[in-house]
């Protein structure tokens, strides 16, 4: 295929040695027999680090926004109050509706009375049941009333809870659009969050779609803002999105020790777009004399080979260099003189 990315020779090389601790990282044979096999056509592409969800923190009532507490790049727990939400009314209401409770209590004392005084006149006979059915029903209203109070106060009491915006997951604060003092309408954003699990987001072209799957290994190069070298080397597609954007498919791949500290870096990763056969030895076996590359066969003879691109180690195969000519299958290869 003519869009094939042929990388630098040293930099597959380096990715060859620092993959998974299976094929890769064991000490070479001694002999090795050629022949030929299935490789992966790999693609560099850059994706780039990114959360699994990001969500916002909304405010539930209107109001005046006080006590922000976080800025970009802070941690923040589930739950965690990161700012609060004033409405002076709210207060006014409570306060009112405080003073209507009293009243009505006193009413309430006074009906109880009333009708303690109903009962008594009606056992000896000089009241009525009329006045003892109206002071009742009096009563009986009055604590309706009452409780219809203590429900408002209630909603006021929850609206007033309701002021404090809090962090709907445990994540990384990304940004804060809003400021101490600022109005803010119900729902809107106080802050974004990225969630603490995060993934590597790969963008392929179009044409690369059919060779991508759930599964599939993926090698990954140096992270230009990781503090250690190498300390990312292998990764695997978890998920496939089944909507094309901008006429790329979007992938996304887990890689153990990926962090969040800084969401949208880019890291180099490679990818396969596809199988071809190619003649494929360990890097051992080759060197380099004199301007060109030679290997030693096991009758003692030395040949002149062309190395094509290195492949590295994918899944449980051995990585090497291709060879494109100068060995046939079969060939019995042993290690130069100065690396047995």
């Amino acid at each position: 295929m003519t869009d094939r990315f042929i990388l630098p020779l040293a930099l597959l090389l380096s990715l060859t040695a620092v993959s998974a601790p299976s094929a890769a990282d064991a000490p070479p044979p001694t002999r090795w027999t050629v022949i030929s096999r299935p490789v992966e056509d790999l693609k560099a592409v850059f994706a780039t680090v990114e959360s699994v969800r990001q969500v916002k923190a909304r405010t539930r009532i209107a109001g005046t926004l006080d006590g922000l507490t976080v800025r970009e790049g802070d941690r923040v727990a589930e739950g965690q109050v990161i700012a609060t939400v004033r409405d002076p009314k709210l207060a006014l209401q409570r306060a009112a509706l405080d003073a209507r409770l009293t009243s009505l209590q006193a009413q309430m004392r006074q009906a109880q009375m009333d009708l303690d005084r109903a009962s008594q006149l009606r056992a000896t006979g000089s009241g009525s049941q009329q006045r003892l059915d109206d002071a009742r029903t009096a009563l009986d209203v009055l604590k309706a009333q009452s409780a219809a109070m203590a429900a408002d106060r209630a909603v006021v009491e929850q609206q007033t809870r309701e002021g404090d915006v809090l962090a709907p997951a445990a994540g990384r604060v990304l940004a804060v659009p809003a400021v101490d003092g600022a109005v803010m309408m119900a729902g809107e954003a106080v802050a974004t969050l990225a969630t603490d699990r995060t993934v590597l987001r790969l963008r392929l072209p179009e044409r690369h779609a059919r060779f991508i799957h759930v599964g599939d290994p993926v090698l990954v190069g140096d992270r230009g803002l990781s503090p250690e070298p190498h300390s990312l080397t292998r990764g695997t597609v978890t998920l496939v999105y089944p909507e094309l954007v901008d006429g790329q498919v979007v992938a996304d791949a887990v890689v153990a020790g990926l962090d969040g500290t800084f969401v949208g870096e880019r890291v180099r990763v490679l990818v396969a777009t596809g199988q071809r056969t190619a003649t494929v030895v360990p890097a051992a076996f080759v060197t380099r004399q004199l301007g060109a590359d030679t290997v030693r066969l096991a009758d003692g003879r030395t040949v002149v080979v062309r190395v094509g691109r290195a492949v590295p180690a994918v899944d449980e195969t051995t990585g090497g260099v291709e060879i494109l000519s100068g060995l046939h299958p079969g060939d019995e290869l042993v290690l130069p003189e100065g690396t047995r």
